[in-house]
């Protein structure tokens, strides 16, 4: 049986197995934007598809790798802000809205959960439209940090580069010496796009706040992630550990394949926008 013909049959049996349980924990991952236009990390076996992103300790103490972080966000940041929901952020809001899901939890940082509908959202990542100061924590909106960038940065302004995750782009040889980082408005402090980057820990009272959540649900629906990265692994984890049933909607491999009581190999939004009509 050839794909176009499985997703029907897969997703029902999705919507028949979610519609057994009145309170589901959702975990979603980037395969969840990939059909508004936002790449992501990892090919159907988990494995990169290109350089990981910069770490947190890379970010903070060298001024280059600084600067190329912040001269491709500001180029690939545009493309983020304007990227609309897709099918299977509008399907999860619609089937929030019915008060079946305990909470949605997104390892992704666009907020195109809010931007469809969707409240609460618990961001265990964080936010890329939101900015903090690393000194003092005043907070600034992106939009405030990319008409400083630009400011600063009139000759970078309309570089045509590749669309990367998580608002990055790929600038291959240009001289990221020359590109001019803001500081902080107020106390002249490092700048930080206000979201998790490797080397960091989600923030505790946002992971606590998933874990009782999680508590209260009595059951697991993962959409459009590989479960690589052990922030959003581990609930899963915990939710085998608690006798939990789980899905798994994911194009290829995940970490949890052998943890699923059912796995849906298929895109988020096709699956989705039947499962829960």
């Amino acid at each position: 049986m050839d794909a176009p013909n499985r997703i029907p049959h897969e997703a029902d049996e999705l919507g028949r197995w979610l519609s057994r349980y009145r309170s589901v924990f959702v975990l979603t991952g980037a395969g969840c934007s990939t059909g508004s236009g936002i790449p992501d990390y990892r090919d159907a076996d988990g494995q990169w598809k290109r350089t990981p992103p910069v770490t947190y300790q890379a970010f903070v103490s060298d001024a280059q790798v600084n600067a190329r972080y912040w001269a491709r966000s500001f180029i690939g940041w545009p493309r983020v802000s304007a990227a609309e929901p897709n099918a299977a952020h509008r399907a999860l809001a619609r089937w929030q809205a019915s008060g079946s899901v305990s909470a949605l939890v997104t390892q992704n940082v666009d907020g195109l959960h809010q931007r469809a509908g969707s409240a609460p959202v618990i961001d265990l990542h964080g936010r890329l439209d939101h900015v903090v100061c690393l000194s003092c924590n005043a907070a600034q909106t992106r939009a405030d940090m990319q008409r400083s960038l630009a400011e600063r940065n009139p000759d970078w302004a309309g570089l045509e580069a590749a669309t990367a995750p998580d608002g990055d782009a790929d600038l291959d040889g240009h001289d990221f010496s020359r590109f001019s980082v803001p500081p902080c408005p107020r106390c002249e402090g490092m700048l930080k796009p206000d979201v998790v980057f490797f080397g960091e820990n989600v923030p505790r009272p946002r992971y606590l706040q998933a874990q009782a959540a999680l508590r209260a649900s009595d059951a697991m629906l993962v959409v459009g992630s590989s479960l690589m990265v052990y922030s959003g692994y581990r609930f899963v984890r915990g939710a085998h550990e608690a006798g939990l049933p789980i899905a798994i909607v994911n194009r290829g491999l995940t970490r949890a394949d052998d943890l699923a009581t059912l796995k849906i190999d298929a895109e988020a939004g096709a699956a989705l926008s039947i499962a829960l009509a």
